[in-house]
């Protein structure tokens, strides 16, 4: 057996050109672009890259991005306000605080100063509630992403066995959540989870998400499992991804899979974002 790659490049590719339908649309009906807010708190390299790409994927769909760019020193209550500023700004739709935020900011705090209506990376309190109880709201954008990227092959998840890897409250539960919602059976795993392998040889569905290069072993996996790799460290997945793509019926590449949808996702709910917000 061999694995079908989960093309996360090429289904971005198809959103992206809908998206920017759709931005040209809300820009003629209201005379302004859909508007995304990027703060960054201090200068690691990794973020500042990372808000590049996003600022180059607004430009791509005509979204305008407007960068904040804060020192790293501020406290919790001086990025606090910064982002309210930005949730009470009228010219602003969606808001991205850039994780990981220095070790002297309660980034849960930051996060949770972004108006849930502007929260498109889907990280407050409020969207993963929407998240776990199935009303409206965002989603985080990589578990987001993910699902629509299963959709967009046709992958059935009822009734299936889901074993996630990794409980961060932007990843790796929100993930489970919508998984649970699409009526898969879920299990979490993480670092104290004694007997990975078991858990994951039983799985239909693989989801790992923990930072930690070849955690997931090709044997574990069952023949004909569905593998997605939203592990991304020293340019590499969670995933042994040779051993794996040779037992899984579907896989993704890293770099390639999950990357570019969580951007995409995030650019589609700036937009949704807008649009709500203009008809309100």
């Amino acid at each position: 057996m061999s694995a079908r790659l989960l093309n996360g490049r090429e289904v971005s590719r198809v959103m992206r050109e809908k998206l920017g339908t759709q931005a040209q649309q809300y820009s003629r009906d209201f005379g302004r672009r859909p508007v995304l807010a990027t703060v960054l708190v201090g200068d690691d390299p990794a973020s500042h890259t990372y808000v590049r790409m996003k600022a180059a994927a607004c430009t791509e769909v005509g979204i305008e991005s407007r960068r904040v760019h804060l020192d790293a020193g501020l406290s919790t209550n001086a990025v606090c306000a910064e982002v309210r500023a930005l949730s009470e700004d009228p010219n602003v739709d969606g808001i991205l605080l850039q994780h990981p935020v220095p070790p002297g900011v309660d980034e849960r705090a930051a996060f949770d100063a972004i108006d849930p209506a502007k929260d498109v990376d889907g990280v407050t309190r409020d969207s993963f509630a929407a998240m776990a109880l199935g009303t409206a709201g965002f989603e985080s954008a990589t578990p987001g992403g993910i699902m629509r990227l299963l959709d967009s092959y046709a992958i059935a998840l009822s009734g299936r066995h889901a074993v996630v890897i990794g409980r961060s409250p932007i990843l790796g539960r929100p993930m489970g959540m919508l998984l649970l919602a699409r009526d898969a059976t879920v299990t979490y795993c993480h670092s104290r989870t004694a007997d990975l392998s078991s858990h994951v040889e039983s799985a239909d569905l693989v989801v790992a998400a923990v930072g930690s290069p070849g955690l997931v072993r090709g044997e574990w996996i069952k023949p004909g499992a569905v593998v997605i790799d939203a592990g991304y460290a020293d340019n590499k997945g969670d995933v042994d991804f040779d051993s794996a793509s040779r037992k899984a019926s579907y896989i993704t590449p890293v770099p390639g899979g999950v990357g570019p949808m969580t951007i995409t996702t995030l650019l589609e709910q700036t937009v949704r974002a807008a649009r709500e917000r203009s008809m309100s």
